[in-house]
């Protein structure tokens, strides 16, 4: 059986919990399907987010009304499930890339005030 060390658990607990953000982020300017939304991230530096992850994700987007699913011919296949996102989708990721922001600049300044003692 394969163990996480416990900084990759770290890792991916924290993508699990900033995920959908990150979804959202990279639908903003224009609709994608799942696998273009993992090459969108790993062009942003997100490179270790698989569908197998953006799958649920994009569940709990569309249970919440912030992004709405539609389907759109494909090159000789059957149709692809494309997502957008809604306008309260655009609302939730505005409140969110503050309290990130927010967040963020807390916790850099609880990291930086002393230095790790070894």
């Amino acid at each position: 059986m394969h163990r996480m060390s416990p900084a990759s658990e770290r890792s991916s607990q924290l993508l699990r919990e900033v995920l959908d953000v990150c979804l959202l982020a990279v639908l903003v300017d224009e609709p994608a399907y799942g696998y273009e939304m993992t090459r969108r991230l790993a062009a942003r530096g997100l490179d270790v987010v698989g569908e197998g992850s953006i799958y649920p994700a994009l569940g709990r987007l569309e249970r919440g009304r912030l992004v709405e699913p539609f389907e759109q011919p494909s090159d000789g296949g059957p149709p692809r499930k494309y997502y957008r996102v809604t306008p309260r989708g655009l609302s939730a990721l505005d409140r969110w890339r503050r309290e990130w922001s927010e967040m963020r600049s807390a916790i850099d300044a609880v990291l930086s005030t002393k230095e790790i003692e070894r």
